[in-house]
């Protein structure tokens, strides 16, 4: 099998995992759901190096493995643990509308990169596609979910979409570039899991339909 073929298809298991993690209800399998993904996605930063020879990938996605693999399923669990009597709240849209929406987003990302005339990605475009369909799923997410925490994922799976492009487009950019965009996704998950958790404490609910108490 040559390397696109390979990077191709693991991008595919990336949309997989993507949706997964968005309909799954409990907190706990999203966590593993999102880890897998990361693990995935850093599969994929491997494949691409070695397929560009870009040994600053390598770095990178050990980098990815430390942050999005252990670190922020580790944040989100230990919130959550703190929270296990809050209602997991549904989504605002059905498992199988969600499931037809990121059809559709995939099937208008294949055309919008078709265009695109990079060298660099002429065997790629599939990942390239899945980049962009990948960020657009993450805000899918975000929007269709009423629970805080399934929407904090939607902005990692938003970040891992990012993050997939530059490993894409900017393989070759300084190691220490590329650890800072890796590592910027802790310091946000920190911040918006201290938030949920300040919510609920006073709230006692994740629901985030149920914010405009806090209004006036």
């Amino acid at each position: 099998m040559t390397g696109s073929f390979i990077i191709n298809n693991l991008a595919g298991l990336l949309v997989v995992t993507s949706i997964l993690t968005t309909i799954v209800r409990a907190i706990p399998t999203s966590i593993v759901m999102y880890g897998f993904q990361s693990l995935v996605l850093v599969m994929i930063m491997f494949a691409i190096g070695n397929y560009f020879a870009a040994s600053e990938l390598y770095s990178w996605a050990v980098t990815a493995i430390v942050t999005k693999v252990i670190l922020v399923p580790l944040i989100v669990y230990l919130t959550y643990r703190k929270m296990k009597k809050a209602k997991i709240e549904g989504g605002i849209l059905p498992v199988s509308v969600i499931v037809i929406f990121a059809a559709l987003i995939m099937f208008a990302c294949h055309f919008v990169v078709q265009p695109v005339k990079l060298p660099l990605v002429s065997e790629l475009k599939p990942v390239l596609a899945v980049s962009l369909g990948h960020f657009l799923i993450g805000l899918m997410c975000i929007i269709s979910q009423r629970n805080i925490l399934k929407q904090i994922f939607g902005y990692c799976l938003m970040e891992n979409g990012a993050s997939l492009t530059l490993a894409l487009l900017a393989n070759r950019v300084p190691k220490l570039v590329e650890i800072g965009i890796t590592t910027d996704a802790i310091f946000a998950v920190v911040v918006m899991c201290y938030f949920a958790r300040r919510i609920y404490c006073v709230l006692h609910t994740l629901d985030a339909n149920k914010l405009n108490t806090l209004k006036g």
